[in-house]
């Protein structure tokens, strides 16, 4: 688990050769029929699901990001002491789940989501609803609309070895290959807890919190580490591992801290 300096992770991405207000623009496009239990390999239609979701986490001492948006993610202007990471929009009205060491830095400071919205880009400043360390799961709210956002893959189906994923990191989730899950996640009649699980897609720092979807761009959970083997000095990619929460229990947060919100 690693948190990444904000300016280096735009650095990456820049470097990418994809310019990252064209990964921000919204373009409609019609997902396939969700097929259960489907393991196709996810091409286009899920990158492009993908990147209508865009979104980053910033954690800074600064008040507003804006200016820096408009430089258009200068590395020059970026924030000093940013760090940060990626996240998943899971609802309309603006919660974001995102990994928990992302937030490891976030005392007394503020956390703001990026997210790409109708070809704009939204600078929000987020409000921490829940955090699991135990889990490497927190959960954002932002009051704007977030039209753009995943649902689950079915709490109740059956995802074996070998299912179809991608992720989308701000790092590297567009320049990676897709691959598949390692491990299995059993249905949530099962287990009511957090499943981590373990995928064959090589991860960077920056990545941390952002989506891992199926080829219909379902969200399958959410990107947490990298296990490496280090024989002497060479490093060896293992796999990298996601945390699939019970989905039950983050629709249960949701529902209570909106009725926090229309109370007050």
């Amino acid at each position: 688990m690693a948190v990444v300096s904000f300016p280096h992770m735009f650095g990456l991405l820049l470097k990418s050769g994809a310019p990252l207000l064209g990964l921000f623009l919204m373009a409609c496009s019609a997902a396939p029929r969700v097929t259960p239990g489907n393991t196709t390999i996810p091409g286009e239609v899920a990158r492009q699901i993908v990147r209508e979701r865009l979104s980053a986490v910033v954690v800074t001492s600064k008040d507003e990001l804006g200016s820096w948006v408009n430089k258009r993610f200068s590395i020059a202007d970026a924030p000093g002491d940013a760090d940060g990471g990626s996240a998943a929009p899971i609802t309309g009205d603006g919660y974001f789940l995102t990994a928990d060491h992302v937030l490891a830095r976030s005392a007394n400071k503020n956390v703001f989501i990026i997210y790409g919205s109708g070809g704009a880009i939204v600078t929000a400043k987020a409000r921490i609803v829940w955090r699991s360390g135990a889990d490497d799961l927190a959960l954002l709210h932002i009051p704007r609309k977030t039209p753009y956002f995943y649902h689950w893959t079915p709490p109740g189906q059956w995802l074996s070895p070998g299912h179809g994923v991608i992720h989308g990191g701000m790092a590297t989730g567009f320049s990676s290959a897709p691959g598949r899950l390692r491990t299995a996640l059993s249905p949530e009649g099962t287990f009511t807890r957090n499943r981590p699980f373990k995928i064959d897609i090589p991860l960077q720092p920056g990545d941390s919190g952002g989506p891992i979807v199926d080829a219909f761009g379902r969200l399958v959970g959410i990107n947490s580490a990298v296990e490496f083997i280090v024989p002497l000095e060479t490093a060896i990619f293992i796999d990298s591992e996601g945390n699939r929460p019970y989905t039950g229990k983050i629709d249960n947060i949701v529902r209570e801290d909106r009725q926090s919100l229309s109370s007050r």
